[in-house]
């Protein structure tokens, strides 16, 4: 199914639902979701509604809510603690919800697809919504992430955000003492593109800060950013990250059972020792074109979805996890006692 076959179908325009825009919430999560956005306004008219601010670029969600329910527009959710609130809001009208990362505590009701943007977060929402619609489509990479061909004068590339004391008080140190030259880059950079051009390796390592949030890597972006751009990946590879990330075939782990074997690797890289990875299929399979087709046919399949329980279809019922260990016990106390 082509994207112009697509979308001459029915397609109810998106209101795409974020805190706000402003500083406050400035982030991956809300660059993810402009871009997605952006990304689908290629197939439909979009709106970016804020619900926390009032932001006079934007429209406000208690303002739009004040129309009665109809099925005009589906509504798009993805901020993480948000997403309960906003579906009891939304009750009435057609929604999705844009999974990024997991772990929030809520189930969700019978009938909301979900559309996951990892494999990781995927499998979650396939157990805990096992009745839902589900599908999935990964963030894109721009094409404005792609190797240069610039001097590459900094061996060890390391975001301090999100990075593990392990990494920025021992691995850095102990690199820094064997020659490597590290640059350890802190606060936000509108454009990375640069310092990944000329950087030799990029360390990634988000293990520790996820499992301290109790959430999950939605996608992990930078380390996939850096390989477009001719990096040597060394990462940790919690949630999403192993999407993508494969020891030894895309990139290389991260804290490997001990600090001589990530410091040994990273200089083997350096000396040409160890091999890079040819990942120009692995960064193909993400950028926009790629993306934009398979959010296009989801998108197709989300609204059959609402046009169905329009019609008069009944969502399937969630699976029940209490009522589920109950029967299952009950089950096994009959084959004990010979039933």
């Amino acid at each position: 199914m082509t994207a112009a076959t697509v979308s001459a179908s029915r397609l109810r325009p998106l209101r795409v639902l974020v805190p706000g825009t402003g500083a406050r919430f400035r982030g991956g999560g809300l660059l993810a979701e402009l871009e997605f956005a952006e990304l689908a306004s290629a197939t439909v008219p979009v709106e970016v509604v804020t619900y926390r601010e009032r932001q006079p670029d934007h429209p406000f969600l208690d303002d739009l809510l004040q129309a009665p329910p109809d099925d005009a527009y589906l509504w798009v959710v993805s901020w993480g603690f948000d997403v309960p609130k906003l579906l009891r809001r939304l009750r009435g009208r057609p929604v999705v919800y844009h999974a990024h990362s997991s772990g929030y505590g809520f189930r969700l009701p019978a009938g909301v697809p979900v559309i996951a943007v990892s494999h990781h977060t995927l499998a979650h929402w396939g157990a805990l919504a096992a009745r839902s619609p589900l599908y999935c489509v990964p963030n894109p990479i721009e094409e404005r992430w792609q190797d240069r061909g610039l001097t590459r004068d900094i061996d060890v590339l390391v975001q301090a955000r999100k990075s593990s004391d392990y990494l920025l008080q021992r691995l850095v140190p102990a690199l820094r003492e064997v020659g490597v030259r590290v640059e350890v880059q802190s606060g936000w950079v509108d454009d990375l593109t640069e310092l990944f051009n000329r950087a030799r390796i990029y360390t990634y390592d988000s293990a520790d800060y996820w499992l301290g949030r109790g959430v999950t890597e939605g996608f992990g972006l930078p380390p996939l950013e850096a390989i477009a751009c001719g990096c040597t990946v060394f990462s940790s590879l919690n949630h999403a990250l192993a999407d993508y990330l494969v020891p030894g075939e895309t990139a290389y782990q991260l804290g490997a059972g001990s600090l001589e074997a990530d410091v040994e690797r990273i200089r083997a890289v350096l000396a040409g020792e160890l091999p890079g990875f040819d990942n120009r299929a692995l960064v193909a399979r993400y950028r926009p074109a790629v993306i934009r087709e398979q959010l296009t046919r989801v998108l197709a399949e989300v609204n059959r979805d609402w046009d169905r329980w329009g019609s008069g279809a009944l969502p399937l019922a969630q699976p029940q996890p209490r009522r589920l260990r109950w029967q299952q016990r009950w089950q096994r106390l009959r084959r004990r006692l010979g039933h």
